[in-house]
């Protein structure tokens, strides 16, 4: 089983708008599809994720409704809105060359 590994300062809005654009989703559901995508590096707690999401709404990247799940009980699911969508992919963007220089770094001898 891989070790869990902290993140990254200023990775977790990245991921969650990544997470969101596959599909809306409740928090709770968000926490365990990070970690299952990640294998287990990545493990969310609330204490982290739920001041990203507030965060993320305030900022108008992301929406939220409350539904009723599949149990029965209500939850706030949230969304990706157009806002969102953009500063996803400039996020994206900005991210890939980063990580480009990173590994280009690293494979240096």
């Amino acid at each position: 089983m891989p070790k869990s590994a902290p993140l990254l300062n200023g990775t977790l809005d990245l991921i969650v708008l990544q997470m969101l654009r596959a599909e809306p989703t409740n928090g709770y559901d968000l926490t365990l599809r990070i970690q299952a995508v990640s294998r287990d590096v990545l493990q969310v707690n609330a204490g982290s994720l739920y001041p990203a999401l507030y965060r993320l709404e305030e900022r108008g990247l992301i929406r939220a409704a409350w539904k009723e799940t599949d149990t029965g009980r209500r939850a706030k699911v949230y969304s990706l809105t157009a806002g969102g969508r953009k500063h996803l992919s400039e996020q994206r963007a900005t991210w890939e060359r980063f990580a480009g220089a990173i590994a280009a770094i690293l494979k240096r001898a």
